[in-house]
């Protein structure tokens, strides 16, 4: 008789495993946010080489810094308003601010069926700034996706 109810309640706990783990729907694991992800180059020193002291923050957005005097942050990640066309962004490159303006294309991209949407970009071809820290402006990848690749390099 014992050996009956330790059977069946092997077997019911089984099927319970089963059950919870075969419907349970599987979380996001992945980026859902398409950041440009801006490297910094130093002139001087002729290599990448973060800031020492970075500061960003969106126009008219000061008390929502992005970066507030961050240390050796390499890559900066930007975030662009999917509702927009371009987005303005104050720069402080170790003590000198600029202004840098990105323009752009955004268009939806489905992740997975677990994430759900977001939305991708395509950057202009007009390079906006200012040049107070910053030197020059490269763009790497106009096409601001999820993956980790460098998309644009600023010179300071």
């Amino acid at each position: 008789m014992g050996k009956i109810i330790r059977r069946s309640l092997l077997i019911i706990l089984s099927v319970i495993v089963l059950i919870f783990s075969s419907c349970a729907p599987q979380g996001c694991m992945e980026e859902t946010t398409a950041y440009v992800k801006a490297s910094f180059f130093n002139k001087k020193a002729g290599k990448l080489l973060p800031p020492d002291s970075l500061t960003i923050y969106g126009l008219g957005k000061q008390a929502n810094k992005l970066y507030n005097k961050a240390l050796k942050i390499q890559p900066a990640k930007i975030p662009l308003n999917d509702t927009a066309q371009n987005c303005i962004f104050i720069i402080k490159i170790n003590g000198k601010t600029d202004t840098l303006e990105f323009r752009y294309n955004s268009y939806p991209h489905l992740v997975s069926k677990e994430c759900g949407y977001t939305f991708y970009h395509t950057l202009d071809t007009d390079r906006i700034y200012t040049k107070n820290a910053i030197i020059d402006l490269w763009y790497y990848k106009r096409n601001i996706t999820t993956i980790n690749e460098e998309n644009i390099r600023i010179f300071y």
